[in-house]
């Protein structure tokens, strides 16, 4: 997993992003470096989602920049990205992993072996020759996950991956990460459930109105965040 250099650390310098005629993101700076889960936290608009595509390169930022220790060959083969709604195609659980190496230009046989290898891995073997549609949220999410995984990724995002989930499924994800990382995967995740961020997090960067209000240790963040706004919504309170 670890046969090209580092792509990390992951260097986010004053990046905004407008749409829609107003500013969505602004004047974001943060470094992912290797190892840990980092979350991303924030009330609905913060620009969780938006942070995890410009960081993934599905967006451009307006300003700023975005760089990898190992430049763009590196950016283009080493990082890997799971949506909140899993996105499945016409296809067999085995063909959809198999279809996404071949995309990353994975030979046949060494394609076969990864495909079999992360269908162990998130336990899926038993549902290789069925159609990925039919599977259940939980299991399309794992199967999200194993695609991913398959292509060996240095760097996973994640955007929301439990947030359709019922709490058995989300606890099977949960597991599966923590494996992850384990392994020495790093994670940059989005979630809005504060209990799974104090589960799963390292670090937590949270985001409100586009801005990087806090950026700390997860054990620091929830024992006291420094910002009033992270306090806020600790509490449960609405903010805007």
């Amino acid at each position: 997993m670890r046969d090209l250099s580092s792509i990390l650390p992951l260097s986010v310098d004053a990046v905004s992003f407008h749409g829609g005629g107003r500013m969505l993101i602004e004047d974001l700076s943060f470094a992912v470096p290797a190892g840990g889960l980092t979350v991303l936290l924030g009330p609905n608009g913060a620009g969780k989602s938006l942070t995890l595509r410009l960081c993934h390169g599905l967006l451009t930022p307006k300003e700023g920049r975005i760089a990898w220790a190992a430049g763009a060959q590196g950016r283009a083969r080493r990082h890997a990205m799971v949506f909140q709604k899993p996105i499945m195609l016409r296809r067999s659980v085995v063909a959809n992993i198999e279809h996404a190496l071949a995309a990353a230009g994975i030979s046949g046989r060494e394609r076969r072996e990864r495909s079999a290898a992360a269908l162990a891995r998130f336990g899926l073997s038993e549902h290789a020759a069925q159609a990925a549609r039919l599977l259940s949220g939980g299991e399309q999410q794992r199967l999200a996950i194993a695609r991913a995984w398959a292509l060996r990724p240095e760097l996973l995002f994640l955007d929301e991956p439990t947030s359709q989930l019922d709490p058995a499924a989300t606890r099977q994800i949960e597991d599966l990460l923590a494996g992850l990382v384990a392994e020495g995967i790093t994670i940059l995740m989005s979630t809005h459930d504060l209990g799974q961020a104090r589960r799963l997090a390292s670090r937590v960067l949270f985001l409100h109105r586009g801005r990087l209000i806090a950026d700390a240790p997860a054990a620091d963040f929830f024992a006291g965040p420094a910002s009033p706004e992270a306090r806020a919504f600790l509490a449960g309170e609405l903010i805007w």
